[in-house]
């Protein structure tokens, strides 16, 4: 009588695959896959937490704010860049955060999910009265 197949890991090198059909495990174990981990491996930390949605302060991942007051869009700063958005979706599965929508408002669609963000952003930041905040009012053209 045969086994049922178990899906569990395998390792090779650092690596951890999970082997979920017998087909898998095969294929695995050609490439050199086995069923226990090197020694040689770090320890993986204990569940990293995820990094909280916080702007407060200027940081690394940060537009920094124009001296030109009168800019707006992407001149005006404010906000997070687009490789800070793609780090912290990357620490941060499933997360769903956007860059700024910069485009003229003229040059939007009515009705269209960026102008809707937009006007959405818009209205819950009206009481930003610092200087980043001001900053990234003018870079969503509030």
């Amino acid at each position: 009588m045969e086994k049922k197949f178990k899906k569990h890991m395998m390792y090779k090198d650092c690596k951890e695959v999970m082997a979920k059909t017998m087909k898998d495990h095969l294929k695995l174990k050609k490439k050199g896959y086995t069923h226990t981990k090197s020694k040689d491996c770090k320890l993986k930390s204990p569940a990293k937490k995820a990094d909280p949605k916080r702007t407060i302060g200027r940081g690394k991942n940060f537009n920094k704010v124009s001296k030109d007051k009168s800019a707006t869009g992407g001149a005006a700063g404010g906000g997070m860049t687009e490789k800070g958005v793609r780090e912290y979706r990357r620490n941060n599965p499933g997360s769903k955060l956007k860059t700024a929508v910069t485009k003229d408002p003229s040059k939007l669609k009515p009705g269209s999910k960026d102008a809707k963000r937009r006007k959405s952003f818009c209205a819950r930041s009206k009481g930003w009265t610092g200087e980043r905040g001001k900053a990234a009012r003018r870079r969503w053209n509030c």
